[in-house]
């Protein structure tokens, strides 16, 4: 297994709850293809560099976890298919 560093941005104007689930069901994607998450950080809504598709801000959230190569696949797929993640980037962390 690998770590692996994620950065997701979500849209601003989702609900508290909606931001939740989504933070929740990005976690259950790594720990259901036995992968190991050690720490997920909520960094709150920030302010963007630049606009991205009409928002000034976004909710930022820091995920570092271990896991096969897959297991980011499938997160990247899941991040480009879902409307309600704005930008995404994963990085492979050296040990």
């Amino acid at each position: 297994m690998r770590k692996y560093e994620t950065m997701y941005v979500l849209r601003p104007d989702l609900e508290a709850e909606k931001t939740q689930e989504l933070v929740q069901r990005f976690n259950d994607v790594v720990t259901n293809q036995q992968g190991e998450i050690e720490e997920v950080s909520e960094w709150g809504k920030r302010r963007l560099a630049y606009e991205i598709e009409g928002h000034r801000e976004g909710h930022y959230v820091l995920m570092h976890y271990s896991a096969d190569t897959d297991v980011s696949k499938e997160l990247e797929r899941l991040f480009r298919i879902s409307d309600d993640v704005i930008r995404y980037l994963t990085t492979r962390v050296d040990e």
